[in-house]
């Protein structure tokens, strides 16, 4: 594959960030502005990810945001970023999927993801006495691509909609067990280097190597998901992302914040080890001018072969967050 930033596509990931002063009330109609101009811009997906319990994200239910997201726009796919199949049966994730790919046809992805998406009393409270749901992800995805199945036809048990319908299913991971699962299953992958940089390189390189081509895909597809903030100068995209960098402290303390407005630096806003680990959870971000995106994502691509680069951006102010988008996918599209 060649590694000219023309050639790789570009989609969205969307928390549904939740900013400080304002309420998922007020998030919600911000995603549906960013996806129709992501729509104009050029990128191919708005996915959703999964979480709970989390003041400062809002995407706890994604089946429902994908619909809404979906409804508003005319050709960019939606999906999940992704579904966490053990917090729900497989079968009622058929029959959600199943209805938006009707309603939809032809847009709908479905990304599965074997984590909780929150803290384990979360978990428990989502999950119950299934609390070891997650060992039984890889019999659940075929549960899944079974109820997706036109041969399901003379089962007992049908998902309607969903039977018949072609809906792409893709893995999602920040560790190697998924690696392996995406690749014995020729599915395509998805990995979390916006938040858990470690084992990327690792894991693409093992999908890679065992990729086992199947009914749904030839050969290997990577996607990796990084933090971008994008704005006209150095300066200005570095003071803005003193937001995420202040978010993501709250996610190594433990002590959650709405997504706080920048500051103009963040010495004194963090101590050293503070600092050490929220470097470490954001070493797969983007912070700059145009030229500098450019320059830095063809380092990215380079480095990692990949066919397919998903941006997250938590930028405290909407107009500053569109403008984000609007320049990467100006350097994407090599303008």
């Amino acid at each position: 594959m060649s590694s000219t930033l023309s050639n790789i596509l570009y989609s969205v990931l969307d928390l549904a960030t939740v900013v400080e002063g304002k309420t998922p009330i007020d998030t919600f109609p911000n995603s549906l502005a960013l996806a129709r101009l992501a729509e104009e811009w050029g990128y191919t997906r708005y996915w959703f990810a999964e979480h709970h319990n989390m003041m400062n994200v809002g995407s706890s239910a994604p089946a429902i945001l994908i619909g809404y997201i979906a409804g508003g726009t005319k050709s960019i796919r939606v999906g999940s970023g992704g579904v966490m199949l053990p917090n729900h049966a497989p079968l009622v994730v058929a029959e959600q999927f199943g209805t938006l790919a009707s309603l939809y046809p032809g847009r709908i992805d479905l990304g599965l993801g074997r984590a909780p998406g929150s803290d384990q009393l979360t978990a428990l409270a989502i999950r119950g006495e299934n609390m070891n749901a997650a060992f039984n992800f890889p019999r659940d995805v075929e549960k899944l691509q079974t109820y997706f199945s036109a041969d399901n036809v003379d089962s007992k048990v049908r998902a309607i909609p969903g039977e018949g319908l072609e809906i792409p299913i893709w893995i999602l991971g920040s560790s190697t067990d998924s690696a392996r699962l995406a690749a014995a299953k020729g599915l395509p992958y998805a990995f979390a280097s916006h938040f858990a940089p470690a084992h990327f390189l690792e894991a693409i390189e093992l999908y890679r190597q065992n990729f086992k081509p199947s009914e749904f895909l030839d050969e290997p597809y990577v996607i990796s998901c990084i933090n971008v903030v994008a704005a006209d100068t150095d300066a200005e995209a570095n003071r803005l992302a003193t937001s995420v960098q202040q978010f993501i402290k709250g996610v190594v303390t433990g002590k959650r914040q709405l997504l706080p407005p920048p500051i103009d630096t963040m010495d004194g806003a963090w101590n050293y080890f503070e600092q050490e680990a929220v470097e470490q959870m954001l070493a797969y971000s983007i912070f700059g001018s145009p030229e500098t995106v450019k320059n830095k994502m063809q380092a990215f691509v380079e480095l990692t072969n990949i066919d397919e680069v998903m941006v997250t951006s938590h930028i405290f102010d909407h107009q500053a967050r569109l403008r984000s988008y609007d320049i990467f996918a100006e350097v994407m599209k090599g303008n």
